[in-house]
C-alpha cells in the first residue's frame, strides 16, 4: 500500500467489472482482505471515497468508478486489567452501574491503549472478560471521553443480550444535564435529524440527510441572562456518537466549554463540554426490577452554574 500526506497509507483502483453493483464495504474488504466491520470502521470515519467523495457502506458501485482508501485498520489489543479511578454506584451478578469522571476514555483506541475504562473494570470484577466483545468487555453503550456521568455495564452474558435488545428498543432511560448557549424559545422540544460522520472532519459528527437516524428530546430547568445560557435536560431515544453536542449546535445552542461544535466562548470556560449523564433508569436483566441511579453534577461543573447565580 503506497503512503499519501503523513506517511498515512494510501491505496487506490478502478471498480473492475466483477465487482460492479457490489457495497463499497464489501468490495473494499474482498480487494484487501481486511474484515467487512474493519472496512465499515473506516468508511465511518471519511477514509474511502469513490470519486474523491465520502460514501454510506451500502453504496452499490459502478465498473470504472475510483475507489480511494486513506488508512488501514488498526491493530488493536484487548484492555489488560488495571487499575482505574472511577466511582461505582452499584453492582450485582449481571451489571454494574458506574459514574465515569470526564477526562477517562471508555475502551481502548487510537491513543488510548491504557488506562480505559474497560482496564479498570477488568481490574475490579475479572468476570467481565468473557462478556461480549472481547475488545470492549461488557460494554453496551459509551460517554464520549469528556461527558461525565453514569454507565450501566453487563457482567454476565445474559445482561449483555438483555441490556443490547434493550438499547435497541429504547426501553433504556438515559437523561443528562447540559448547558447550551442562548435563550430557548419553547421550554420543551425534540430534535430530530439525522447524524453522520462529517464530510470535512472525519473526527467530527454533523447532522446529515444520509446519516443514521437520531432524536434528542429536551426541557429547559433554569434560563440566564448574563450571559445568555441554559441548563436544560436531555432525554436520548437514540445513541449515535456525540448526539447530544450536535443536536444542540444545530438548532444554535451548542453546549457551553465544547470547542469541537462551537460552543468554547467566554466568559464561560469550564475546561470540557458542560454535559454530564445523571440519571439511568432500567430494567434488571435478572430480577425484572426497574432500576433507577443518579449522578450528581460533578464539582467543577457545580462551580460553573454558581457564577451564573
Amino acid at each position: 500500500m503506497a503512503r499519501g500526506s503523513g506517511g498515512v497509507p494510501r491505496e487506490a483502483w478502478s471498480v473492475p467489472a466483477a465487482l460492479a453493483g457490489e457495497r463499497v464495504d464489501r468490495a473494499v474488504a474482498l480487494l484487501t482482505g481486511w474484515s467487512r466491520s474493519d472496512v465499515a470502521t473506516l468508511i465511518e470515519e471519511g477514509a474511502v471515497r469513490v470519486g474523491g467523495q465520502p460514501v454510506a457502506k451500502s453504496r452499490r458501485l459502478a465498473e470504472g468508478e475510483e475507489v480511494e482508501v486513506e488508512g488501514e485498520p488498526e491493530a488493536e489489543a484487548p484492555p489488560v486489567a488495571e487499575p482505574v479511578e472511577f466511582h461505582v454506584v452499584h453492582a450485582d451478578d449481571d451489571i454494574v452501574v458506574v459514574a465515569k469522571p470526564a477526562g477517562l476514555v471508555v475502551h481502548p483506541g487510537a491513543g488510548h491503549e491504557t488506562g480505559t475504562l474497560a482496564a479498570g473494570l477488568l481490574h475490579r470484577f475479572p468476570d467481565i472478560a468473557g462478556v461480549g466483545d472481547p475488545m470492549r468487555p461488557g460494554i453496551v453503550h459509551r460517554l464520549d471521553r469528556d461527558t461525565s456521568g453514569l454507565m450501566v455495564v453487563a457482567r454476565s452474558l445474559r445482561a449483555h443480550d438483555a441490556l443490547t435488545a434493550a438499547l435497541a428498543a429504547r426501553e433504556i432511560e438515559r437523561r443528562y444535564l447540559a448547558l447550551a448557549w442562548g435563550r430557548f424559545d419553547a421550554r420543551r422540544g425534540t430534535i430530530d435529524a439525522p447524524i453522520g460522520r462529517s464530510a470535512t472532519r472525519r473526527t467530527r459528527m454533523a447532522v446529515r440527510e444520509a446519516g443514521k437516524e437520531a432524536r434528542t428530546g429536551y426541557e429547559v430547568l433554569t434560563q440566564y441572562d448574563h450571559p445568555v445560557c441554559a441548563l436544560i435536560e436531555c432525554r436520548l431515544e437514540t445513541g449515535r456518537t456525540h448526539q447530544i453536542r450536535v443536536h444542540l449546535a444545530a438548532i444554535g445552542h451548542p453546549v457551553v466549554g465544547d470547542g469541537t461544535y462551537g460552543g468554547d466562548r467566554n466568559p464561560l470556560q469550564p475546561g470540557r463540554p458542560f454535559l454530564h449523564a445523571h440519571a439511568l433508569a432500567l430494567i434488571h436483566p435478572g430480577t425484572g426490577e426497574r432500576l433507577e441511579f443518579s449522578d450528581p453534577l460533578p464539582l467543577e461543573l457545580m462551580a460553573v452554574l454558581s457564577r451564573l447565580q
